[in-house]
């Protein structure tokens, strides 16, 4: 029945997000507060980062997440794919927040990567380590890597989380 429900909540997830369903990605209003400021909304260039790893669990039936694992590959990462029928017993394992989902969720040295997150974040987070769980672009925006439908393209945010599900903006799009 779980893994019945999961898939469900997949297929949602995937249709919603190919559609442009959703609005905006925008966290609420108490995340800017939730990191140093060093961690929101920042930018800067990472220099070349060595052994880039990543574990991919996504669902079987997923589509999209090929895309994202070809981009990261793109960008110098080696991956290691698992496709799973129960991947919310992943989210759940690395402590994802029911409200920062998406179709996949990857483990990059130590750092839980959920959804679309654009490999140039990903080498940010790993030049800058800051004290989070990891990064989220939650559901599935058009225009995300992975999720490219031509040149239409929604406004989305990449977010960190910690532990305590306190969220804050690292980066906009």
């Amino acid at each position: 029945m779980r893994r019945i429900v999961a898939r469900v909540v997949v297929t949602i997830c995937l249709t919603v997000g190919m559609l442009g369903i959703l609005g905006s990605n925008a966290p609420m209003s108490h995340a800017q507060a939730a990191f140093p400021t060093s961690v929101v909304n920042t930018q800067s260039t990472t220099n070349h980062i060595q052994n880039l790893h990543a574990t991919v669990y996504r669902s079987p039936e997923c589509t999209c997440c090929g895309g994202w694992i070809d981009h990261l590959k793109g960008n110098g990462f080696k991956i290691k794919d698992f496709r799973t029928p129960d991947i919310e017993a992943v989210k759940q394992k690395y402590n994802v927040p029911d409200n920062l989902t998406s179709c996949h969720t990857a483990i990059i040295d130590g750092y839980v990567i959920e959804g679309h997150v654009p490999a140039q974040d990903i080498k940010r987070l790993l030049q800058e380590k800051p004290n989070v769980l990891g990064l989220s672009v939650p559901q599935m925006p058009v225009g995300t890597p992975g999720m490219e439908m031509g040149n239409q393209k929604d406004p989305f945010s990449v977010l960190a989380f910690d532990n305590n599900s306190r969220v804050a903006v690292f980066n906009e799009y």
